[in-house]
């Protein structure tokens, strides 16, 4: 069964993490306890302050993050497929993400899904923030998204990362997504190439990342078994997505043509005109 390091707060302090000691900072425990005594069994290798700690994660975490997918929410959810087989089900958003220390161990993962109005790009910016990062440490996210960011969460996440650069320039935020959410509307091509633009990666998810998906939120001890054609509608999906950000350089190219004054080069002439 996985386990992951909880985050720990001194209550009174308010201390983050970082600052705890060590014997705390890397208690590690069955992340799913069964009952409340076992909850409280939890805490029998804590040091003596431990009247002082405030466990978030175990009562918060089930409330808003899912530590775990079920098998068939993830083969159905993260299929890649361009169209639903019989029986028809509804393709949610779901976001799983890792947050490492850059080139070291895994702090905190989780899962959101869309919750009423609050989408669950929103969602994880809400846990991120809430988590005080170190500012002197150099910290990597990769999120796994069944569908990719709509145009208010793309500028939201980008908006986030911004922000956090100026206090916390060491923070890198990665996405892979499973598929492209209404990729042929502008206003979501535009979004995508805002991300990218703004140094926050977007790309397709391929058999690896598939992989490393369900062996952290799934299932880390059985392999991952592909479904079929899950390259090839990868590949298809990953070439639509190229075409989307290239548009966006063909963009920019014509945008500073008319700052130019020059107008924008017709297809004609750009076709025929040579050296």
């Amino acid at each position: 069964m996985g386990v992951f390091v909880l985050s720990l707060m001194l209550r009174a302090a308010s201390c983050p993490v970082w600052e705890l000691p060590l014997q705390v900072e890397s208690l590690v425990i069955n992340p799913r306890p069964q009952s409340r005594d076992g909850v409280h069994q939890l805490f029998s290798n804590l040091p003596p302050n431990a009247p002082e700690v405030l466990l978030i994660g175990i009562k918060g975490c089930q409330k808003n993050t899912m530590r775990w997918l079920k098998e068939d929410v993830f083969s159905k959810q993260f299929n890649n497929q361009h169209r639903v087989k019989k029986p028809y089900y509804r393709r949610k958003t779901y976001l799983c993400y890792q947050l490492k220390l850059l080139n070291g161990p895994t702090l905190d993962k989780g899962c959101f899904q869309n919750k009423k109005r609050r989408h669950a790009e929103i969602r994880f910016i809400d846990k991120i923030r809430s988590m005080r990062l170190d500012p002197a440490e150099s910290y990597e996210i990769t999120c796994y998204l069944t569908w990719s960011p709509c145009p208010s969460c793309a500028r939201e996440l980008v908006e986030f990362i911004n922000h956090h650069h100026h206090d916390h320039p060491r923070l890198r935020l990665r996405i892979f997504t499973s598929r492209l959410y209404c990729h042929w509307r502008k206003k979501h091509q535009e979004g995508l190439q805002l991300l990218c633009k703004s140094n926050v990666p977007v790309d397709v998810m391929k058999l690896p990342e598939f992989t490393d998906c369900w062996r952290n939120f799934v299932d880390e001890e059985r392999p991952f078994e592909e479904w079929e054609n899950l390259e090839q509608y990868s590949n298809s999906i990953s070439q639509r997505l190229e075409r989307i950000l290239r548009s966006w350089n063909v963009n920019v190219l014509t945008d500073d043509f008319r700052n130019l004054q020059l107008g924008s080069p017709s297809p004609s002439s750009s076709a025929s005109d040579s050296r």
